[in-house]
């Protein structure tokens, strides 16, 4: 089973390994969700939809349905 950003908990750090680019908004991308950048889950809506985000600095909020496309590697602390 695949770790992806759906799957981290609140404060939790990873970093983003793979995803299927047609799958992700461009959007995303240019805000910085490329492999290799660190991604922390910031906060979760009350509903559990969208999921606040930093990725490399930039604050941003995905969809649930968008973060388990995002494969990552959990950053031990």
């Amino acid at each position: 089973m695949k770790t992806t950003i759906a799957s981290l908990k609140k404060g939790q750090r990873a970093i983003i390994k793979d995803f299927d680019a047609d799958i992700i908004p461009l959007k995303l991308l240019e805000m910085g969700c490329l492999p290799g950048n660190k991604v922390e889950l910031i906060q979760i809506a009350p509903l559990g939809d969208p999921l606040y985000l930093d990725i490399n600095g930039s604050h941003l909020a995905i969809r649930i349905e968008t973060a388990r496309e995002i494969e990552v590697d959990i950053i031990n602390k």
